[in-house]
């Protein structure tokens, strides 16, 4: 029988002995054995901190995301071979879907994120703080990739997802990965692993795959490191209380299985969109991935008077549910991940029949098709009742982790926000309204409790992404049970792979060290206009201090004829006794526009492509006629851009191809007495030489 392979030290390698064996959860044929025994863990560490570590540090974020953006496309390449080997794994094509073309989207997504990003190794978090009465000491925050590595000990349910949506952010952050995927649907992970190993787009060390037992590799983390895990509430906390882990203060994220809830608002009647709407989110929820997601629906909440209907619109629907091979298109949920699964879920079962009662399916048999529901891993969707939610402890405490939920009642929306705190913290809450006051005071009584919630009615229904869907852009934990993590959430993600330290210096020192001109830095000028200046050409905190220039009542009555801007201040008839002015007062941005006129050189065509945009524009003192402004035009910031990729099915705009960067300058706008009077952030698109 083929035994997997481990990952490490930039080569595969087989564990010894014969391994753990894997089942196909659809016949319950054997797969694979898996095996980390003879494996030295603390070498498999030290490997990723010696050789990946450095390698990813020296990439810029722009190179990272570019990267990431080149797994994603080399993978989707090689989709259909993934589809074919999780169907092993008792997941339908919608089940590996999610977990698979999902987790390439991760990847997409965190690439993306390096356009928040300046094209350097680290970044700053934050603003200035200025320190000094005198302007020389400031302070600031300065985020670096941790010089450790991330080790991440994944669940069964998602053998590619869960892998992938953890490495994209540590991979942009600069941190490479251990990764040791549950043994069970490991062979999965395997396959891609090999597949990223093939393509060469990661640097030596970047990522190393474990396949069986994590044997001592706890043992062997450093401060500099971080720990995730996903699974058992139990599991994470012997793992969190692990000696080193303590002795070390390593950073240790976790996502537990939780008990999320979905309440169907008080409004919502049978023949409302919504109603429609809340059955078949229920419905998803209990069978796509047989119900084995950390993000599923445990608990259903309804008010009291719609109990019945509810109960018998589920069943109904439940009932519609093929079950059986993913081979054959007709199956809508296949099995769960193995045998012993599908036990350790009945026995979970009979622990909520304590106080609650099956309403729907049956725990000793199934209907299913093209399979045998004795050797495969097939459970029926369990739907169940109970009646006292506030008397019963068993469904706010106990997971059955397959296609099992159970309907509860409520009273009022003060009702169904305690129920919900009642599992102690998920993942993630849904309610279906079109009530504001009750959707409102839902998420603020509830938010405490859960990581996410989504209020869903009929107009964001086309779009919404449901109930169980992490999106990497948000934030993917929860408080409590839920483990109190954070997987992802955009560059909120990212920064748990980055160390925070505070700088503290002279702003042309921090300007130094940061790369991003900071306020009150030394500038210097030289004789060359900087919008003659090719993109390389131009340097941090490069100035050009401009000539003064008369406002006039003139000017500012032609700006408000040619703008359509007659605000009462700019008229020059305005009695201004009770006002903020003095007189007629000049447009803001008569002013920043005047500016542009003063700094831009407008006469020849130079590397400048066009006007980006303005940020951070303020206007910080009144200007009136008879005096006079000038202009301080900085170097602020750099950011490189990659060319557009050429595709023959789409007509490219013009410039697309041609090199370039995005230029921030910090726009200072002085009057007479040398005061600040405008400042803004204007950015240019520049070309490059090459």
């Amino acid at each position: 029988m083929n035994q997997l392979g481990n990952f490490i030290s930039g080569k595969w390698i087989t564990g010894e002995g014969d391994g753990q064996v894997l089942y196909d959860a659809i016949d319950g044929t054997p797969v694979a054995t898996a095996s980390t025994k003879g494996i030295d863990f603390a070498s498999v560490l030290n490997y990723a901190r010696a050789k990946g570590n450095p390698a990813l540090r020296k990439m810029t974020f722009q190179e990272r995301g570019r990267m990431l953006r080149a797994l994603a496309l080399y993978l989707l390449e090689h989709k259909e071979e993934f589809y074919r080997i999780s169907q092993r794994t008792g997941a339908t094509r919608v089940d590996s879907w999610i977990d698979i073309e999902g987790g390439i989207g991760n990847l997409f997504s965190n690439a993306s994120l390096r356009r928040k990003l300046p094209d350097q190794p680290f970044c700053l978090d934050g603003d200035a703080i200025p320190l000094g009465k005198a302007q020389t000491f400031m302070g600031h925050h300065l985020l670096v990739p941790k010089e450790g590595v991330a080790i991440h000990i994944n669940a069964y349910n998602f053998p590619v997802w869960g892998m992938l949506e953890k490495i994209a952010v540590n991979l942009l952050a600069g941190v490479p990965a251990v990764v040791k995927p549950a043994t069970v649907t490991s062979f999965l992970t395997e396959a891609v692993v090999r597949r990223i190993d093939a393509s060469g787009i990661l640097p030596d060390g970047a990522l190393q795959l474990l396949c069986g037992s994590a044997g001592n590799l706890l043992d062997h983390v450093q401060s500099q490191d971080v720990v995730t895990f996903t699974g058992s509430a139990s599991t994470g906390l012997m793992l969190k209380s692990h000696p080193v882990i303590l002795a070390n203060s390593v950073p240790f994220n976790m996502e537990a299985d939780s008990l999320n809830c979905m309440v169907l608002g008080t409004d919502v009647e049978p023949g409302n969109p919504e109603w429609d709407l809340f059955i078949k989110e229920v419905r998803k929820e209990m069978t796509v991935k047989a119900g084995q997601k950390c993000t599923a629906v445990r608990r259903i909440f309804v008010p009291e008077n719609r109990m019945e209907a509810i109960w018998v619109a589920l069943t109904t629907e439940l009932s519609k549910t093929v079950i059986g091979n993913p081979a054959n298109e007709k199956v809508r949920m296949g099995a769960l991940a193995g045998n012993g699964q599908r036990e350790e879920v009945r026995a979970q079962v009979q622990k909520l029949l304590a106080s609650s009662e099956i309403i729907y399916g049956s725990l000793d048999s199934v209907a299913v098709v093209d399979a045998n529901a004795v050797t495969g891993a097939f459970l029926s969707p369990l739907l169940l009742a109970n009646h006292h939610p506030f008397s019963s402890d068993e469904p706010h405490n106990i997971e059955a982790f397959g296609p099992v939920s159970t309907l509860m009642p409520y009273q009022h929306n003060d009702d169904v926000i305690a129920l919900s705190k009642l599992g102690k913290g998920s993942l993630c809450s849904t309610i279906v309204t079109n009530d504001p006051v009750q959707a409102r005071d839902y998420v603020l009584g509830a938010a405490t409790y859960h990581g996410r919630i989504l209020v869903l009615n009929n107009d964001c229904a086309k779009e919404s992404t449901g109930h169980g869907s992490p999106l990497p852009l948000l934030v993917h934990g929860g408080p409590g049970r839920a483990g109190g993590g954070e997987e992802m959430g955009g560059l909120r993600g990212v920064k748990h792979y980055l160390q925070r330290t505070a700088i503290q210096g002279s702003p042309t020192m921090i300007t130094a060290i940061s790369a991003v001109h900071q306020p009150n830095a030394k500038g210097f000028t030289d004789d060359v206009h900087p919008f003659t200046k090719y993109f390389e050409d131009l340097k941090i905190s490069e100035q050009l201090i401009t000539e003064k220039r008369l406002i006039t009542s003139e000017d500012i009555n032609r700006f408000a004829d040619l703008s359509g801007d007659h605000f009462y201040a700019h008229l020059i008839q305005t009695d201004f006794n009770g006002t903020m002015f003095e007189q007629q007062v000049a447009h803001g941005y008569f002013l920043m526009s005047a500016a542009a006129g003063l700094f831009v050189d407008s006469y020849e065509k130079n590397p400048v492509l066009l006007n980006y945009g303005i940020d951070e524009l303020r206007f910080t003192k009144p200007v009136y006629p008879g005096m006079s402004i000038y202009i301080r035009f900085t170097c602020k910031e750099k950011t490189a851009q990659e060319l557009k990729e050429p595709n023959p099915d789409i007509v490219m705009p013009k410039g697309a191809d041609i090199p370039k960067g995005i230029v921030k300058w910090l726009v200072e706008i002085f009057d007479d007495s040398d005061e600040i009077v405008g400042i803004a952030t204007i950015l240019t698109m520049v070309q490059m030489k090459k």
